[in-house]
């Protein structure tokens, strides 16, 4: 990882900056990317406090003009781009006859169409040089269907066979192509699903109102728990390992 540059997309919070204070420890520049400028801004502020190498690039990954800007400006002022994490998402919850176009549709412009913008992008001026790493954080709901996330859910499976597709197609650049599909982490996007102090009990234990059958592994993931995923899947350890599916969910899925 020393003397590389990295791009993580949704950094200013959650599980993307889990992956760029990672990335950053183990001697990775990061390109720290969130439309979320504010955030962003405070989240690089401390990392580069404790030393490490992060830098702010405010971006909408929906906007395609503003990521092909962004993969420039990253390129200009750091360096070739050797790995990206497709981090940023959004979460709309509620049953689908309640789900507005705007809920479908932003949904679908962060989380499919933000990966599409960001990984075209970079892939681009990867494969001249014949290398790089790139992987998409999607969701065990891709895989496992949800009450009241089908909007997430049919956008997690999209980038998840998105980035797949995209690996097969580069894989004779040695670019690989890989995802990692969290379950219940303890993040924000995670405690907006729960109306009372009984969330994480009922995440945890299952829910079979919901026909969810809980944690096997009886907690909740850490960010931190996803991002040891995502630098092992982006590492020279995992050399050929490509359109693989990493699930990160304490047996959630049930191995789905």
């Amino acid at each position: 990882m020393t003397n590389t540059i990295a791009l993580v997309t949704g950094a200013a919070g959650g599980i993307g900056t889990a992956v760029v204070q990672a990335l950053a420890a183990h001697g990775t520049t990061v390109a720290a990317v969130d439309r979320d400028e504010e955030g962003l801004r405070a989240t690089v502020a401390r990392l580069t406090a404790d030393g490490l190498r992060a830098h702010a690039y405010p971006a909408d990954v929906s906007d395609p003009a503003a990521v092909n800007s962004l993969v420039d400006t990253v390129e200009r002022t750091l360096g070739p781009v050797d790995r990206l994490v497709n981090a940023a998402g959004v979460l709309r919850l509620g049953e689908v006859r309640d789900c507005t176009d705007d809920d479908w549709t932003t949904t679908f412009a962060v989380n499919v169409n933000g990966v599409f913008h960001v990984s075209r992008a970079v892939v681009d001026r990867m494969i001249p040089r014949g290398r790089g790493a790139i992987v998409t954080i999607a969701s065990n709901a891709a895989r496992t269907p949800r009450t009241e996330m089908a909007a997430y859910a049919a956008s997690k499976a999209a980038a998840t066979m998105f980035t797949k597709s995209l690996g097969l197609e580069v894989a004779r650049y040695g670019i690989r192509c890989n995802v990692v599909a969290p379950g219940s982490t303890d993040t924000p996007m995670l405690s907006s699903m729960w109306h009372d102090a009984s969330g994480p009990r009922g995440t945890v234990q299952g829910r079979p109102e919901a026909y969810r059958v809980g944690i096997p592994l009886r907690k909740l993931a850490l960010p931190a728990d996803v991002a040891d995923a995502v630098l092992f899947l982006l590492s020279d350890r995992a050399g050929h390992i490509t359109l693989h599916d990493l699930t990160v969910d304490g047996g959630a899925g049930l191995g789905a």
